[in-house]
């Protein structure tokens, strides 16, 4: 410590009349060799160490039968089932939920194991929401029509810790995941950071203090398009560049050189000559070669003679690799409306933009990662290189989006006749609260503890007042009334979880409580609402409304609590003796979605305008006309089949165990226990895409066995939410 008396006096000063050191007592308090370090509000070394257990909901596989007769897939019969479903190797993960939990519990748990069987991650690409409006809000269709749905309110919450203070937020963010990331790299690993001229040198000096300078390797310039529109007539230059910000682990690190084809002005100025047989080719000097390699290159046809006696060397263009790839990527442009890959997602990249990061950076069989993942662009990408994949979003509608589009994936490698893996997707839902909350703290994080309990507090307060509750404080589960129902409330910033429905009926039989209402703003993927019903209890599950948050719409009363969806399907079984077949027939799906309201939106419109308003499950075009200011209301979703985005069934649900791995707090080691639930095998699904809108109401058949089996069937809607539905079947 480099500390004169006077300094001493004074920093003894600053401390006792409780004022902020200057920054100069930094660097001469603590020993720092580093020349720049960025700085925000609330900066701490500490990451993140929890340890979740991920919950395996769903497992989506394409059958393979035909190509397993024919023995064109690797490990044959002991690497799939019967059907052509895979059994055994690794397989892909589209993960749900925080990814700082999810980086945690990857990094700290016991899949890091799994995850180094595979030689550990080789790359990751991210592409986080660098764009202070990248707020979860999302277009969906609605017939001809287009809605903005608003985010959820888990999802506005993580919006508020990413921007709530501008860039301290993002940065403070994007930090903790980067450590978590670099601990996740394999040795020889490399990451690929995706943002644009808002944080570009925030993220860079955050990678430099992580990875070190010395691993910088290059920050890519993408020119997405030219400028056009506003861009092009701004006073001052277009941005039509985002930035690719490429590090390594270490010294040693895969990189593949690639090329791509010389532009057309380069070849007819450098390859303008061309011999008899129609080869394009240029004159290069010999060089250095020796006397013995150009003898073959006169063999070969290769050497030119001038009149001069001096020798040239003939390169052909059909002989060259091409142009070598440099930070400057020009030749890709962003992805236009009509573009087949399209699916409509606001943050979606081309896949040969992030083909050319997976073929620069890794090999055939290794594993990439993308913690953003959005769309599913980089795990479609990895599945068609033969690379395999974790991906995670927070977003439902994105983790929707990715598994329609890696089902059309498999399909499309199905048909031509390529090798495809299994993917599941994950949750960590099934954790206790008190598991996520009660952490390992310091002295500074035990005060924002309280703080954080007393906003619960208020926050219950506030959920009870509009849901018209009285309070409770006799049990354990429940923390309100309401008449003869008691009230248990999930938590604001976790999606409710079976656990959590689960210890609410265990309490109830155990104090012989006969019914009870949930009431959530999220519910974990996978819940069987009716199954949860069903255990002698009458348990009714509301959603929490966005506008629970509005004071003013409390206190008058318009604050509606809406119940979760319903499905209404019904088996058909068909054949005679021991020749069975089964299907399932969606014949209802019913939702209670509210976002606005109707009333409301008539007296803000403005003539000659128009809204969506989702009022009691329906969706509704409200609009003003110009000269008459009359009111007009359409109803948009005219069926039921209108919310139904995705369905799927699983035709025998009690074929595979719900296994989750943990580590003993006590012990250390690893442990594997059956949670008592089962995952769902997507068996059939039908779907809307982007250009075909059609949906099948009934599934393909299943050949089955005489006895009694339970066949579930999950729905996805136009949001994104899902629900699942079982029922058992008698076969006769």
């Amino acid at each position: 410590m480099r500390l004169s008396d006077n300094e001493r006096r004074d920093a003894i000063k600053y401390i006792q009349e409780g004022k902020p050191l200057p920054d100069k007592y930094r660097f001469l308090l603590f020993d720092d060799d580093r020349e720049v370090e960025l700085m925000w509000n609330g900066k701490t070394q500490e990451v993140c160490n929890l340890v979740l257990p991920f919950q395996t909901i769903e497992h989506i596989d394409e059958p393979r039968t035909e190509r397993i007769k024919q023995g064109k897939d690797q490990g044959t019969f002991d690497f799939y089932d019967p059907s052509g479903r895979q059994i055994k190797g690794w397989t892909n993960k589209l993960i749900w939920g925080d990814n700082k939990l999810i980086l945690s519990s990857l990094k700290n748990g016991p899949m890091r194991r799994e995850i180094e069987k595979q030689g550990s991650l080789k790359l990751i690409y991210i592409d986080p929401p660098f764009d202070v409006g990248a707020d979860f809000s999302m277009n969906v269709e609605i017939g001809d029509e287009s809605f903005t749905k608003k985010p959820s309110v888990i999802e506005e919450v993580a919006y508020r810790d990413t921007w709530g203070k501008g860039a301290d937020s993002f940065v403070a963010m994007i930090y903790e995941r980067l450590k978590l990331m670099h601990g996740l790299l394999a040795d020889d690993g490399s990451i690929y950071v995706h943002c644009d001229w808002r944080l570009n040198s925030h993220v860079r000096i955050v990678l430099d203090e992580i990875f070190g300078t010395s691993c910088y390797r290059n920050e890519i310039s993408w020119k997405r398009s030219t400028p056009r529109g506003a861009r092009a007539i701004s006073n001052q230059l277009a941005k039509v560049c985002d930035s690719i910000i490429f590090y390594s682990k270490g010294d040693t690190y895969i990189f593949n050189k690639l090329y791509k084809e010389y532009d057309q002005d380069y070849v007819d100025s450098k390859f303008n000559q061309v011999d008899k047989n129609g080869r394009r080719y240029r004159i290069d000097n010999i060089g250095m070669y020796s006397e013995k390699s150009i003898k073959e290159f006169r063999k070969e046809g290769k050497i030119y003679d001038y009149p001069s006696g001096k020798l040239g060397l003939i390169r052909y263009l059909d002989e060259q690799k091409g142009e070598v790839i440099s930070d400057i990527w020009a030749d890709i442009n962003e992805l236009n409306s009509m573009a087949v890959e399209r699916v409509d997602y606001p943050t979606q990249k081309p896949e040969k933009l992030i083909e050319r990061i997976i073929l620069t950076s890794t090999n055939e069989g290794d594993l990439v990662a993308d913690f953003f993942c959005g769309s599913g662009t980089t795990l479609a990408v990895a599945e068609k290189l033969g690379r395999k994949w974790i991906g995670s979003d927070l977003g439902r509608f994105a983790i929707h989006t990715s598994r329609k589009r890696l089902i059309r994936v498999q399909r499309e490698m199905k048909k031509e006749g390529k090798s495809f893996r299994a993917f599941e997707i994950l949750n960590l839902g099934k954790y206790e609260r008190e598991q996520y909350i009660n952490v390992d703290v310091d002295f500074r994080e035990q005060g924002k503890q309280q703080i954080l309990e007393n906003k619960e507090r208020q926050f219950i307060e506030l959920i009870l007042s509009a849901y018209n509750a009285q309070a409770v404080d006799s049990y354990n589960s429940f923390i309100g009334k309401k008449r003869d129902r008691l009230v248990a409330v999930g938590p604001v910033n976790t999606p409710v979880s079976s656990t959590f429905v689960d210890e609410a009926i265990k309490e109830a039989q155990e104090k012989g409580i006969t019914k009870f209402d949930v009431l959530g703003f999220d519910y974990e993927m996978g819940i069987d609402f009716a199954e949860l019903s069903r255990q002698g209890v009458d348990v009714q599950f509301k959603v929490i409304p966005r506008e629970v948050f509005d004071r003013r719409a409390v206190e008058k009363g318009y604050v509606k609590f809406y119940d979760v969806a319903y499905i209404e399907v019904k088996p058909i079984i068909k054949g005679r003796g021991n020749n069975k077949t089964i299907a399932v027939e969606l014949y209802d799906f019913s939702v209670f979605y509210n976002q606005d309201s109707v009333e409301e939106t008539e007296g803000s419109l403005k003539e000659g305008s128009s809204k969506i308003v989702i009022e009691n499950g329906q969706a509704i075009k409200v609009s003003k006309e110009k000269k008459t200011a009359v009111v007009t209301k359409e109803v948009l979703t005219k069926k039921w089949t209108d919310w139904v985005d995705y369905w799927s069934v699983d035709f025998n649900m009690e074929s595979k165990k719900e296994i989750v791995r943990s580590v003993d707090s006590k012990t250390g080691e690893e442990k594997e226990e059956w949670t008592g639930g089962y995952i769902f095998e997507n068996e059939w699904q039908s779907f809307r895409t982007k250009k075909d809108r059609k949906l099948e109401l009934v599934s393909a058949e299943k050949e089955v066995f005489k006895g009694r089996r339970k066949i579930a069937v999950k729905v996805v809607d136009i949001f994104g939410n899902d629900t699942t539905r079982v029922i058992e079947v008698n076969i006769p």
